[in-house]
C-alpha cells in the first residue's frame, strides 16, 4: 500500500507541474518572462548615429572618458525615452538638452540608488545627444585591462536601443 501511496502522489504532482507549464504557454508566457527576464527586444522607434564606440586606451591617470551619441527621432510623430541604463556603476549616461543642461545621470540599476525615468520627449525629426562618461578608477586598482560596456536606451512603446563602449584601461 505503501508504493502505491508514494506512485499516486508522484503522478499527481506531475500531472499538477504539466497543467502550469500548459497555462503559462496558453498565456504567452514563458518561464523567463514569468520570472521578469526579457527574451526578446523589440526594435526602437528611434535611430542612433553609431552602436559602437572604442576609447582605445586608457589611463586611469587621466580620469574620465565622453562619447557623445546622437538619438534621432525618425518618425512623424513624437517619441518618448522612458529609460537608460547602464551595465556597470562606472559608467553613466545623460540626455544633453537642447539648450544644453544635461540629465540624468542614469546609470546601473541597483547600484547608487533607484535609476531615474528619462521621461525625455523627442519631436518628430529631431535629434538628442546622448553623453556616455566612463570612470576608469571606478573598479579602482584591479580595474585595469579591457572592458566592454552597454548603456540600454528604451523608448516608451517597449522598444529599445543598445550603446557598446569599449577601452583598454591602463594604469
Amino acid at each position: 500500500m505503501k508504493t502505491k501511496t508514494i506512485i499516486t502522489t508522484v503522478l499527481a504532482f506531475a500531472l499538477g507541474i504539466g497543467l502550469l507549464v500548459v497555462g503559462y504557454n496558453k498565456n504567452g508566457n514563458t518561464l523567463a518572462s514569468v520570472q521578469g527576464v526579457s527574451t526578446t527586444t523589440e526594435k526602437s522607434e528611434l535611430i542612433v548615429s553609431e552602436t559602437l564606440y572604442d576609447f582605445g586606451t586608457v589611463s586611469m591617470k587621466n580620469g574620465n572618458v565622453t562619447k557623445d551619441f546622437t538619438l534621432t527621432n525618425t518618425t512623424d510623430r513624437d517619441a518618448m525615452v522612458s529609460r537608460i541604463e547602464t551595465s556597470c556603476m562606472c559608467t553613466s549616461a545623460y540626455i544633453v538638452e537642447p539648450d544644453g543642461t544635461n540629465k540624468g545621470p542614469f546609470g546601473m540599476p541597483g547600484h547608487g540608488g533607484v535609476v531615474p525615468p528619462a521621461n525625455e520627449i523627442i519631436p518628430a525629426g529631431e535629434s538628442r545627444i546622448i553623453r556616455v562618461v566612463y570612470d576608469p578608477n571606478a573598479h579602482g586598482p584591479a580595474g585595469v585591462g579591457k572592458i566592454d560596456r552597454f548603456i540600454t536606451i528604451t523608448d516608451s512603446s517597449g522598444g529599445s536601443l543598445r550603446l557598446e563602449i569599449k577601452a583598454l584601461v591602463t594604469p
